[in-house]
């Protein structure tokens, strides 16, 4: 077992098969070594979290869907990995996207519960640039969906 397994292992992080894209997209694409990696919501085996910040979701449950949102990405990756973790050099980029009322204004907090996960995870290999945006709505009902590009080895 490699390094980032047993890091996932301890946090208790069990990643799960990602799912098939829902739409016309492959779910990430390769080019040297960057891994683009098309958004990911927070859905999980018991459905996941759905709803809109600031109106049926408090910033806990929409930081709860942005570590969902974080696991999905990890299972991604490992994918784009063939299996080995231990090959990302480096979270680059996440762009976050959250389903929002106008008045919820706590965006940037509510993602990072997915850019806390990666630090945990990778250490200072998981520190990145990052986008957080509030947006009306998001596929399926979804709380959070959120991109990112990696450098593997």
């Amino acid at each position: 077992m490699g390094q980032i397994a047993n890091r996932l292992f301890e946090l208790n992080i069990v990643l799960p098969t990602p799912p098939a894209p829902v739409a016309s997209y492959i779910p990430f694409t390769r080019s040297g070594s960057l891994v683009h990696i098309s958004g990911q919501v927070s859905i999980a085996a018991d459905g996941g979290i759905k709803g809109r910040l600031g109106q049926n979701l408090d910033l806990e449950s929409g930081q709860a869907a942005a570590r969902l949102c974080a696991i999905n990405l990890m299972a991604q990756l490992n994918v784009a990995c063939e299996g080995d973790l231990d090959r990302v050099a480096r979270v680059i980029k996440l762009n976050g996207f959250v389903n929002v009322t106008p008045d919820f204004d706590a965006i940037p907090l509510v993602i990072n519960g997915c850019s806390n996960l990666f630090v945990e995870v990778f250490g200072e290999a998981g520190r990145h640039a990052r986008s957080a945006v509030g947006v009306a709505n998001l596929p399926l009902g979804f709380a959070v969906e959120v991109d990112g590009i990696f450098e593997i080895a």
